[in-house]
């Protein structure tokens, strides 16, 4: 069997191997087992984005749950970091979110919390994918009252809106302030317009209606085309994206300028350390963030590290280093003293704050950071063959590391959760960024073809 965990839990095409139903059965008897350290009554929640195939899913779960005499939380929709918070408040022994995060509804995956909110460890992961392959566990079968139980948890939602408020100054409101909000169609349709409304802000919300196919289709956190129509049209003072499940944020200024993740981290480093709250100076970032974000925190005497790609890398290397802020250019950012992982919400609410306590506009804010130009392409591939044994890329990499010498960088890698090979080029002018990229990305599809 090929490896089940990516970067970012399991993910694949809903009802193609491995997502599905069969597989969700088998993983949640694995995941329920390895819960069972004891003969005590065991939980654990299941949560999803709107997907179609997420009743699919969530329900072979579910049975597979119960099959091994543990009881499930059914909290519906919800945000990935909402099925995270919910499964450290209602102290349940693991959290499992359907949700395939910003990939088309086509696609659907699966994350597991453990019963602290924070991402199983690799081992973990490993335990499990074991126990699916080896089938260990087939001969294990509770019966009469040893079987599990499935409830709805129905006020999730309002615990998930309430522990976001308070992530939100005391002193602050969002009193007059026109935000709009585009929920991607996916997790945040519900929660996020109330939050916002009920700190007293003017909402509008777009992509707000989902049907189960229109998840992340050309709206949220990566299509911010209708956002920013919306920011002008409503003369709001900022737009906020987020992606499928909730756990990205990008940004729109009040004249309809995008920000990146980078621009969020610079932003709420800078107000945190000006507070004496970013310990230690640091924030933690990845290879993908800009050669700009890089100077300014040098000129702002903000130390960085870099963690390998992807949110749980960010928040492991944030855990050792004892940091408290870090993220992502994609909009992954992680406020580690207000939650386990990266939310969305909690994001915007602490981007709010250093607007409302400085009184500042958002593009005057952003102004601060000087993004060096960037341009990075998605290469589909069928097979992730290791780069370093792939002589014609490296040669393209190398020649155009050449050319760039101290003015830019190359970054090629493969997507930990989709069949693409990214090519991410930084420069001193557009024009010399966008032909090395095309140049590299022609190679890489030319050898991966």
């Amino acid at each position: 069997m090929n490896k089940l965990f990516g970067t970012d839990g399991i993910r694949g095409v809903a009802n193609i191997a491995p997502m599905t139903a069969e597989m969700a059965l088998a993983i949640g008897r694995a995941t329920a087992h390895v819960c069972k350290r004891d003969r005590r009554r065991h939980r654990i929640v299941i949560g999803k984005d709107t997907r179609l195939s997420g009743y699919m899913l969530e329900t072979a779960l579910t049975a597979g749950i119960c099959s091994m005499g543990v009881d499930v939380l059914l909290v519906g929709p919800l945000p990935t970091p909402g099925i995270a918070f919910i499964t450290q408040s209602m102290r349940a022994d693991a959290g499992m979110v359907i949700s395939a995060s910003h990939n088309p509804y086509q696609d659907n995956g699966i994350k597991i919390f453990s019963h602290d909110g924070l991402k199983i460890s690799d081992d973990l992961e490993a335990e499990i994918e074991s126990l699916v392959s080896n089938g260990h566990i087939n001969d294990i079968r509770p019966t009469a009252e040893d079987i599990g139980k499935a409830q709805r948890i129905d006020d999730a939602i309002g615990r998930y809106i309430v522990f976001c408020k308070n992530t939100f100054p005391q002193s602050l409101t969002l009193d007059g302030m026109r935000i709009v909000i585009d929920c991607a169609n996916g997790a945040t349709y519900k929660v996020a317009p109330i939050i916002f409304s009920e700190l007293g802000a003017d909402v509008t919300a777009i992509h707000d209606k989902p049907n189960g196919k229109n998840i992340n289709s050309n709206c949220g956190s990566q299509f911010t085309t209708d956002l920013v129509a919306a920011v002008r049209e409503a003369k709001a003072d900022v737009g906020l994206a987020f992606d499928g499940d909730g756990d990205r944020l990008i940004a729109v200024d009040e004249r309809g300028v995008e920000l990146t993740g980078d621009h969020i981290l610079a932003i709420c480093s800078r107000h945190l350390k000006q507070q004496h709250a970013l310990t230690g100076d640091l924030l933690i970032v990845t290879p993908m963030s800009n050669i700009g974000l890089r100077t300014f925190l040098a000129d702002q005497g903000i130390r960085f590290e870099d963690a390998d790609v992807g949110d749980r890398n960010v928040l492991d290397l944030m855990r050792k280093r004892g940091a408290v802020l870090g993220g992502e250019q994609s909009g992954h950012v992680i406020f580690r003293n207000l939650h386990t992982t990266g939310d969305g919400i909690i994001s915007s609410l602490q981007l709010l704050a250093v607007m409302r306590s400085s009184g500042t506009p958002l593009s005057t804010l952003a102004g601060i950071l000087t993004i060096a130009p960037q341009v990075t392409l998605n290469v589909p591939v069928t097979d992730k063959q290791p780069l370093d044994e792939l002589p014609v890329v490296q040669t393209a990499i190398r020649q155009a590391e050449h050319e760039l010498g101290d003015s830019g960088r190359v970054l090629v890698r493969y997507s930990g959760t989709q069949m693409l090979c990214r090519v991410m080029v930084e420069g001193p002018t557009e024009a010399v960024t966008g032909r090395l990229a095309a140049a590299i990305a022609d190679t890489v599809r030319r050898a991966l073809g």
